[in-house]
């Protein structure tokens, strides 16, 4: 004995369709929240392995210019060893707050219309 579903209320979501996921994938709005994305992700992946790349080669190649002391027994090795901490805690704030201001709003919105059935 089959029985059809109730609507859902408005606590529940309607589960999009698979034909519905491919035409939003293919959609301009969602090209342009991946876009958003990607503009901001991969240039600063890049940056920073290149970052750390260059620090540990200076370790690995250039062991007399890391040695060198600043102040006390404060070297550059460790200087630019804190420094790597402090840049992921600074991409990871900037990249938060991107989200929230650009690709958050635009993916709600994706979301919303998805669930919504509009």
């Amino acid at each position: 004995m089959a029985t059809d579903a109730p609507p859902p209320s408005k606590t529940e979501h309607r589960l999009p369709s698979t034909e519905e996921f491919v035409a939003v994938q293919e959609g301009a709005e969602f090209g342009e929240l991946r876009s958003s994305h990607r503009s901001f992700a991969f240039p600063l992946t890049v940056a920073f392995i290149a970052w750390y790349l260059v620090y540990v080669l200076l370790s690995n190649y250039a062991g007399g210019f890391m040695g060198t002391k600043l102040f006390g027994n404060v070297n550059v090795a460790l200087v630019l060893g804190l420094a790597q901490f402090l840049s992921t805690f600074l991409i990871a704030w900037w990249y938060a707050r991107h989200a929230a201001a650009k690709l958050d709003p635009k993916a709600e919105a994706i979301k919303s219309r998805m669930e919504g059935g509009a």
